[in-house]
């Protein structure tokens, strides 16, 4: 039997004002409001051979397009608990960059020069396998032998070693929902804002708020949520790459 999920009421936290807070052996989810005006939801993942990657159905080889799609893809003692946008794509849903999924490499990566966020640079890489996962530039993933699992290259880099981005400025009028992830301690964090913030005050949020290191973008105004716990199940645009937390019962073959 599943070990029941718990909501806990929070007072002032050291990274905000969080209202509430969910977590179950999979992952833990907190709202955070800052003083600097950034309002997102936080998700950090507990167990990683439970995060995959989703893009196209298996029997058809079709873009999924939708969160409700991947249910579809699971076994039927598998559910599927959490799931976001998972990296820029083209007008046919294909990964812009490198995408491996269950250890088979879909798209490769990605090194060109190009006009858009993913090329802004430094553009990165968030991979990982059942043991740990890794965000890193581009060009250090290309240097590096991990093996990965699952991987999808997106960008900017919102944070290099603990750096912003010298490409953004705190000024920036460019104003966006957005999504992405950092790394701490071999988890992985995934953050989506609920109001437009611009990079900086994003990449921001992951060094200050969260005392993350590294972090990479995922993307912006498409930025998307599945998480029932807090009534998200978004709809409204059709997706490319998608990552998903799963939760497996004792599946029986």
């Amino acid at each position: 039997m599943r070990i029941l999920k718990k909501w806990l009421v929070l007072s002032l936290l050291s990274i905000g004002s969080a209202h509430l807070a969910y977590a179950n052996e999979d992952l833990s989810y907190q709202h955070v409001q800052t003083a600097q005006g950034v309002d997102a939801d936080v998700f950090q993942i507990h167990d990683l051979s439970k995060l995959r990657l989703f893009l196209d159905d298996q029997r058809e080889q079709l873009p999924l397009l939708k969160f409700k799609n991947i249910q579809q893809q699971l076994q039927p003692c598998e559910t599927l608990d959490f799931a976001m946008n998972a990296g820029m794509y083209h007008p046919n849903y294909m990964p812009v960059g490198l995408y491996i999924e269950n250890g088979q490499q879909k798209q490769a990566l990605n090194l060109d020069e190009g006009w858009g966020n993913f090329f802004i640079q430094p553009n990165g890489v968030l991979a990982w396998n059942t043991q740990q996962a890794l965000i890193t530039t581009t060009q250090d993933f290309q240097k590096s032998n991990f093996k990965a699992s699952y991987a999808t290259q997106s960008g900017p880099m919102l944070l290099i070693k603990g750096k912003i981005n010298p490409k953004f400025t705190p000024d920036s009028s460019s104003l966006k929902i957005r999504n992405g992830v950092g790394i701490k301690d071999h988890s992985l964090y995934f953050v989506i804002t609920r109001n437009r913030v611009n990079f900086y005050q994003f990449a921001d949020f992951f060094k200050d708020q969260l005392n993350i290191n590294d972090a990479l973008y995922l993307d912006g105004s498409i930025s998307s949520l599945y998480f029932p716990a807090i009534g998200r199940q978004d709809q409204r645009y059709n997706l490319g790459p998608m990552l998903a937390l799963i939760h497996s019962n004792e599946c029986h073959q």
